[in-house]
Protein backbone atom coordinates (compact mmCIF):
# COMPACT_ATOMS: atom_id res chain seq x y z
CA UNK A 1 0.00 0.00 0.00
CA UNK A 2 1.33 3.45 -0.94
CA UNK A 3 2.39 5.66 1.95
CA UNK A 4 0.06 8.69 1.74
CA UNK A 5 3.05 10.88 2.64
CA UNK A 6 4.68 9.96 -0.69
CA UNK A 7 1.58 11.12 -2.54
CA UNK A 8 1.66 14.43 -0.67
CA UNK A 9 5.39 14.82 -1.31
CA UNK A 10 4.94 14.23 -5.05
CA UNK A 11 2.13 16.79 -5.16
CA UNK A 12 4.32 19.42 -3.42
CA UNK A 13 7.31 18.74 -5.69
CA UNK A 14 5.24 18.97 -8.88
CA UNK A 15 2.76 21.73 -8.08
CA UNK A 16 4.70 23.91 -5.63
CA UNK A 17 8.45 23.34 -6.01
CA UNK A 18 8.65 23.16 -9.81
CA UNK A 19 5.16 24.33 -10.85
CA UNK A 20 4.85 21.87 -13.71
CA UNK A 21 2.78 23.26 -16.58
CA UNK A 22 0.95 21.73 -19.49
CA UNK A 23 3.46 20.49 -22.09
CA UNK A 24 6.55 20.66 -19.84
CA UNK A 25 9.23 18.02 -20.34
CA UNK A 26 9.95 16.82 -16.81
CA UNK A 27 12.96 14.57 -16.31
CA UNK A 28 13.38 12.62 -13.07
CA UNK A 29 16.83 11.32 -12.08
CA UNK A 30 16.51 8.89 -9.19
CA UNK A 31 18.31 6.19 -7.28
CA UNK A 32 16.86 2.70 -7.71
CA UNK A 33 15.27 2.50 -4.22
CA UNK A 34 13.18 5.60 -5.04
CA UNK A 35 10.87 3.92 -7.56
CA UNK A 36 7.78 4.24 -5.29
CA UNK A 37 8.25 8.03 -5.31
CA UNK A 38 8.98 8.06 -9.07
CA UNK A 39 5.62 6.37 -9.64
CA UNK A 40 3.83 9.01 -7.56
CA UNK A 41 5.68 11.77 -9.40
CA UNK A 42 4.69 10.31 -12.77
CA UNK A 43 1.05 10.36 -11.74
CA UNK A 44 1.21 13.93 -10.45
CA UNK A 45 3.14 15.17 -13.52
CA UNK A 46 0.64 13.59 -15.91
CA UNK A 47 -2.25 15.21 -14.03
CA UNK A 48 -0.51 18.58 -14.42
CA UNK A 49 -0.18 18.04 -18.19
CA UNK A 50 3.56 17.40 -18.14
CA UNK A 51 5.56 14.85 -20.15
CA UNK A 52 7.67 12.77 -17.75
CA UNK A 53 10.84 10.79 -18.42
CA UNK A 54 13.21 9.23 -15.93
CA UNK A 55 16.66 7.74 -15.52
CA UNK A 56 17.92 5.47 -12.76
CA UNK A 57 21.36 5.98 -11.22
CA UNK A 58 23.40 3.41 -9.33
CA UNK A 59 26.15 4.08 -6.79
CA UNK A 60 27.70 0.70 -7.48
CA UNK A 61 27.85 1.32 -11.24
CA UNK A 62 29.37 4.76 -10.68
CA UNK A 63 32.03 3.20 -8.45
CA UNK A 64 32.72 0.59 -11.14
CA UNK A 65 33.29 3.34 -13.72
CA UNK A 66 35.78 5.07 -11.42
CA UNK A 67 37.61 1.80 -10.86
CA UNK A 68 37.81 0.54 -14.44
CA UNK A 69 37.44 3.43 -16.89
CA UNK A 70 40.30 5.13 -18.70
CA UNK A 71 40.79 8.87 -18.16
CA UNK A 72 39.09 9.49 -21.51
CA UNK A 73 36.09 7.42 -20.42
CA UNK A 74 35.96 9.15 -17.05
CA UNK A 75 35.83 12.58 -18.70
CA UNK A 76 33.17 11.55 -21.22
CA UNK A 77 29.87 13.40 -20.83
CA UNK A 78 26.91 11.35 -21.95
CA UNK A 79 25.04 13.03 -24.82
CA UNK A 80 21.83 11.93 -23.09
CA UNK A 81 22.76 13.87 -19.96
CA UNK A 82 23.78 16.83 -22.11
CA UNK A 83 20.46 16.85 -24.01
CA UNK A 84 18.40 16.55 -20.83
CA UNK A 85 20.10 19.43 -19.04
CA UNK A 86 19.98 21.56 -22.21
CA UNK A 87 16.34 21.01 -23.16
CA UNK A 88 14.20 19.76 -20.25
CA UNK A 89 11.84 22.29 -18.70
CA UNK A 90 11.96 20.67 -15.26
CA UNK A 91 14.70 18.54 -13.68
CA UNK A 92 14.00 16.50 -10.55
CA UNK A 93 16.75 14.72 -8.63
CA UNK A 94 15.72 12.08 -6.10
CA UNK A 95 18.61 10.96 -3.91
CA UNK A 96 18.22 7.32 -2.88
CA UNK A 97 21.57 5.52 -2.63
CA UNK A 98 21.87 1.76 -2.49
CA UNK A 99 25.23 2.13 -0.74
CA UNK A 100 26.13 5.62 0.41
CA UNK A 101 29.78 4.62 0.87
CA UNK A 102 30.26 3.06 -2.57
CA UNK A 103 32.73 5.80 -3.53
CA UNK A 104 34.59 6.03 -0.23
CA UNK A 105 37.68 4.09 -1.39
CA UNK A 106 37.96 5.59 -4.85
CA UNK A 107 41.20 7.49 -5.52
CA UNK A 108 40.44 11.23 -5.15
CA UNK A 109 42.43 11.90 -8.34
CA UNK A 110 40.00 9.67 -10.27
CA UNK A 111 37.04 11.50 -8.78
CA UNK A 112 38.64 14.79 -9.78
CA UNK A 113 38.93 13.64 -13.39
CA UNK A 114 35.29 12.52 -13.40
CA UNK A 115 34.10 15.84 -11.98
CA UNK A 116 36.13 17.87 -14.46
CA UNK A 117 34.40 16.07 -17.33
CA UNK A 118 31.06 17.38 -16.10
CA UNK A 119 32.10 21.03 -16.29
CA UNK A 120 30.03 21.68 -19.42
CA UNK A 121 27.00 20.01 -17.78
CA UNK A 122 27.44 22.15 -14.67
CA UNK A 123 27.80 25.37 -16.67
CA UNK A 124 24.62 24.63 -18.64
CA UNK A 125 22.70 23.73 -15.51
CA UNK A 126 23.74 26.90 -13.68
CA UNK A 127 23.10 29.13 -16.71
CA UNK A 128 19.62 27.76 -17.44
CA UNK A 129 18.71 27.82 -13.76
CA UNK A 130 19.84 31.44 -13.45
CA UNK A 131 17.79 32.69 -16.41
CA UNK A 132 14.69 30.70 -15.47
CA UNK A 133 14.75 28.27 -18.42
CA UNK A 134 15.20 25.31 -16.08
CA UNK A 135 13.10 24.68 -12.99
CA UNK A 136 14.57 22.06 -10.72
CA UNK A 137 14.23 20.42 -7.35
CA UNK A 138 16.42 18.12 -5.26
CA UNK A 139 15.06 15.87 -2.55
CA UNK A 140 15.61 12.51 -0.85
CA UNK A 141 13.64 9.32 -0.83
CA UNK A 142 13.63 7.93 2.72
CA UNK A 143 15.58 4.71 2.21
CA UNK A 144 17.60 2.36 4.39
CA UNK A 145 21.01 3.62 3.33
CA UNK A 146 20.22 7.23 4.25
CA UNK A 147 18.63 6.12 7.52
CA UNK A 148 21.68 4.07 8.49
CA UNK A 149 24.07 6.88 7.64
CA UNK A 150 22.15 9.33 9.83
CA UNK A 151 22.13 6.85 12.73
CA UNK A 152 18.38 6.22 12.62
CA UNK A 153 16.02 3.36 11.99
CA UNK A 154 14.11 3.62 8.72
CA UNK A 155 10.93 4.64 10.54
CA UNK A 156 12.81 7.29 12.57
CA UNK A 157 14.37 8.63 9.39
CA UNK A 158 11.00 8.77 7.61
CA UNK A 159 9.56 10.79 10.50
CA UNK A 160 12.62 13.09 10.46
CA UNK A 161 12.35 13.60 6.69
CA UNK A 162 8.61 14.26 6.55
CA UNK A 163 8.78 16.67 9.50
CA UNK A 164 11.62 18.66 7.89
CA UNK A 165 9.65 18.94 4.63
CA UNK A 166 6.33 19.77 6.39
CA UNK A 167 4.72 16.79 4.68
CA UNK A 168 3.47 15.77 8.15
CA UNK A 169 1.48 19.03 8.33
CA UNK A 170 -2.09 19.44 7.04
CA UNK A 171 -1.00 22.06 4.48
CA UNK A 172 2.72 21.78 3.57
CA UNK A 173 2.50 24.53 0.94
CA UNK A 174 1.15 27.04 3.48
CA UNK A 175 4.09 26.20 5.75
CA UNK A 176 6.61 26.82 2.96
CA UNK A 177 4.91 30.08 2.03
CA UNK A 178 5.43 31.23 5.64
CA UNK A 179 9.12 30.28 5.37
CA UNK A 180 9.28 32.41 2.23
CA UNK A 181 7.76 35.43 3.97
CA UNK A 182 10.05 35.16 7.01
CA UNK A 183 13.14 34.91 4.83
CA UNK A 184 12.01 37.71 2.52
CA UNK A 185 12.11 40.09 5.50
CA UNK A 186 15.77 39.16 6.16
CA UNK A 187 16.67 39.54 2.49
CA UNK A 188 15.03 42.96 2.34
CA UNK A 189 17.26 44.05 5.25
CA UNK A 190 20.37 42.75 3.44
CA UNK A 191 19.56 44.28 0.06
CA UNK A 192 21.97 47.02 -0.99
CA UNK A 193 24.52 46.28 1.74
CA UNK A 194 28.16 45.63 0.95
CA UNK A 195 30.34 43.83 3.49
CA UNK A 196 29.86 40.82 5.76
CA UNK A 197 32.17 40.07 8.65
CA UNK A 198 31.94 36.78 10.54
CA UNK A 199 33.78 36.65 13.86
CA UNK A 200 33.84 34.01 16.55
CA UNK A 201 35.51 30.92 17.89
CA UNK A 202 35.50 29.29 14.44
CA UNK A 203 35.94 32.22 12.06
CA UNK A 204 37.36 35.64 11.41
CA UNK A 205 36.36 36.29 7.83
CA UNK A 206 35.30 39.24 5.70
CA UNK A 207 33.34 38.96 2.44
CA UNK A 208 31.88 41.46 -0.01
CA UNK A 209 28.25 41.13 -1.12
CA UNK A 210 28.35 44.41 -3.04
CA UNK A 211 26.03 44.09 -6.03
CA UNK A 212 25.01 40.55 -5.13
CA UNK A 213 21.50 39.23 -4.40
CA UNK A 214 20.48 36.99 -1.52
CA UNK A 215 18.16 34.21 -2.68
CA UNK A 216 15.19 32.84 -0.79
CA UNK A 217 15.34 29.05 -0.54
CA UNK A 218 11.77 28.25 0.39
CA UNK A 219 11.22 24.74 -0.93
CA UNK A 220 11.28 25.57 -4.63
CA UNK A 221 14.67 24.01 -5.43
CA UNK A 222 15.58 22.04 -2.31
CA UNK A 223 13.14 19.96 -0.33
CA UNK A 224 13.54 20.36 2.59
CA UNK A 225 14.74 23.94 2.51
CA UNK A 226 15.16 26.91 4.80
CA UNK A 227 18.16 29.10 3.99
CA UNK A 228 19.11 32.44 2.53
CA UNK A 229 22.20 32.48 0.36
CA UNK A 230 24.25 34.47 -2.11
CA UNK A 231 27.49 34.30 -4.08
CA UNK A 232 30.10 36.61 -2.53
CA UNK A 233 32.31 38.80 -4.71
CA UNK A 234 34.90 36.31 -5.93
CA UNK A 235 38.05 38.18 -4.85
CA UNK A 236 36.71 39.47 -1.53
CA UNK A 237 37.23 36.69 1.04
CA UNK A 238 39.97 37.41 3.55
CA UNK A 239 40.60 35.61 6.81
CA UNK A 240 40.01 32.10 8.08
CA UNK A 241 37.23 29.69 8.99
CA UNK A 242 37.11 26.31 10.69
CA UNK A 243 34.12 24.10 9.84
CA UNK A 244 32.67 22.30 12.84
CA UNK A 245 30.79 19.58 10.95
CA UNK A 246 32.39 16.93 8.70
CA UNK A 247 32.49 18.09 5.07
CA UNK A 248 31.08 15.27 2.94
CA UNK A 249 31.57 15.09 -0.82
CA UNK A 250 31.39 12.11 -3.20
CA UNK A 251 31.00 9.79 -0.22
CA UNK A 252 34.16 11.04 1.52
CA UNK A 253 34.09 12.56 5.02
CA UNK A 254 36.65 15.31 5.60
CA UNK A 255 36.83 16.35 9.25
CA UNK A 256 37.89 19.59 10.94
CA UNK A 257 38.48 21.51 7.73
CA UNK A 258 40.27 24.84 8.19
CA UNK A 259 40.61 27.25 5.27
CA UNK A 260 42.51 30.51 5.01
CA UNK A 261 41.61 33.04 2.30
CA UNK A 262 43.52 35.90 0.74
CA UNK A 263 41.85 38.09 -1.89
CA UNK A 264 39.17 35.47 -2.40
CA UNK A 265 41.43 32.44 -2.88
CA UNK A 266 42.11 29.56 -0.50
CA UNK A 267 45.84 29.90 0.25
CA UNK A 268 46.00 27.36 3.07
CA UNK A 269 43.88 24.29 3.79
CA UNK A 270 44.04 21.52 6.36
CA UNK A 271 41.89 18.73 7.73
CA UNK A 272 42.27 16.13 10.46
CA UNK A 273 40.82 13.38 8.27
CA UNK A 274 41.09 12.91 4.49
CA UNK A 275 43.17 16.04 3.95
CA UNK A 276 44.50 14.59 0.69
CA UNK A 277 40.97 14.45 -0.71
CA UNK A 278 40.38 18.06 0.34
CA UNK A 279 43.51 19.24 -1.44
CA UNK A 280 42.64 17.27 -4.60
CA UNK A 281 39.20 18.90 -4.75
CA UNK A 282 40.73 22.35 -4.21
CA UNK A 283 43.00 21.80 -7.19
CA UNK A 284 40.23 20.55 -9.48
CA UNK A 285 40.20 23.67 -11.67
CA UNK A 286 40.80 27.42 -11.62
CA UNK A 287 37.57 28.16 -9.76
CA UNK A 288 37.69 25.50 -7.05
CA UNK A 289 39.73 27.58 -4.56
CA UNK A 290 37.23 30.46 -4.66
CA UNK A 291 33.86 30.77 -2.95
CA UNK A 292 30.62 30.27 -4.83
CA UNK A 293 28.24 30.65 -1.89
CA UNK A 294 27.59 32.10 1.54
CA UNK A 295 24.47 30.64 3.11
CA UNK A 296 22.70 30.86 6.47
CA UNK A 297 20.47 28.02 7.66
CA UNK A 298 17.02 29.06 8.91
CA UNK A 299 15.27 25.72 9.43
CA UNK A 300 15.15 25.42 13.22
CA UNK A 301 13.18 22.21 12.79
CA UNK A 302 16.51 20.64 11.74
CA UNK A 303 18.83 20.63 14.74
CA UNK A 304 20.88 17.47 14.32
CA UNK A 305 23.67 16.69 11.86
CA UNK A 306 22.63 13.84 9.56
CA UNK A 307 25.62 13.63 7.18
CA UNK A 308 23.32 14.82 4.38
CA UNK A 309 23.99 18.28 2.95
CA UNK A 310 20.36 18.64 1.87
CA UNK A 311 19.43 18.82 5.56
CA UNK A 312 22.66 19.91 7.20
CA UNK A 313 23.15 23.21 5.33
CA UNK A 314 19.66 24.22 6.51
CA UNK A 315 20.34 23.64 10.24
CA UNK A 316 18.97 26.63 12.13
CA UNK A 317 21.90 28.36 13.80
CA UNK A 318 24.51 27.45 11.18
CA UNK A 319 26.18 29.10 8.23
CA UNK A 320 27.92 27.48 5.29
CA UNK A 321 30.36 28.38 2.56
CA UNK A 322 30.64 26.57 -0.77
CA UNK A 323 33.85 26.16 -2.69
CA UNK A 324 33.53 26.37 -6.46
CA UNK A 325 30.66 27.30 -8.77
CA UNK A 326 28.61 30.37 -7.93
CA UNK A 327 24.98 31.19 -8.68
CA UNK A 328 24.35 33.43 -11.66
CA UNK A 329 20.96 34.46 -10.32
CA UNK A 330 22.75 35.86 -7.23
CA UNK A 331 25.31 37.66 -9.39
CA UNK A 332 27.96 34.98 -8.94
CA UNK A 333 30.64 34.70 -11.60
CA UNK A 334 32.86 31.89 -10.34
CA UNK A 335 32.91 28.85 -12.63
CA UNK A 336 34.01 25.40 -11.53
CA UNK A 337 33.09 21.73 -11.75
CA UNK A 338 33.03 21.79 -7.95
CA UNK A 339 30.31 23.04 -5.64
CA UNK A 340 31.06 21.79 -2.14
CA UNK A 341 29.18 23.10 0.89
CA UNK A 342 31.03 23.21 4.22
CA UNK A 343 29.06 23.93 7.39
CA UNK A 344 29.87 25.74 10.62
CA UNK A 345 27.83 25.79 13.84
CA UNK A 346 27.27 29.45 14.75
CA UNK A 347 25.32 28.99 17.99
CA UNK A 348 28.23 29.74 20.35
CA UNK A 349 30.33 32.92 20.47
CA UNK A 350 29.70 33.86 16.83
CA UNK A 351 28.40 37.04 15.27
CA UNK A 352 27.84 38.29 11.75
CA UNK A 353 27.88 42.00 11.05
CA UNK A 354 26.82 43.55 7.76
CA UNK A 355 28.23 47.02 7.06
CA UNK A 356 28.97 47.14 10.78
CA UNK A 357 25.39 46.41 11.89
CA UNK A 358 24.71 43.29 13.95
CA UNK A 359 22.69 40.87 11.79
CA UNK A 360 23.22 37.46 13.37
CA UNK A 361 24.51 36.40 16.80
CA UNK A 362 24.92 32.97 18.34
CA UNK A 363 22.70 31.38 15.72
CA UNK A 364 19.85 33.91 15.92
CA UNK A 365 18.85 36.76 13.64
CA UNK A 366 19.04 40.13 15.40
CA UNK A 367 17.03 42.25 12.96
Amino acid sequence: MTDIRLTKLADVLVNYSTKVRNGDWVHIRAGLPAMPLVQELYSSILKAGGKPTFSIVSDELEALVHEQASDEQLKWLSPLDEKIISEADVYMVIVAPENIRAMSRIDPARQQVRQSGRRKWMDTYLSRSANGDLRWVLTNYPCLSLAQDSGKSLRQYEDFFYAATFIDQPDPVKCWQQVHDDQARLINWLTGRKQVRIQGVNADLTLSIDGRRFLNSDGDCNMPSGEIFTSPVETSANGWVRFTYPAIHLGMEVESVRLEFKDGKVVSASAEKNQDFLLKMLDMDEGSRFLGELGIGTNFGIQEFSKDILFDEKIGGSFHLALGAGFGEAGGKNQSSLHWDLICDARVDTEMRVDGDLFYQNGKFMV
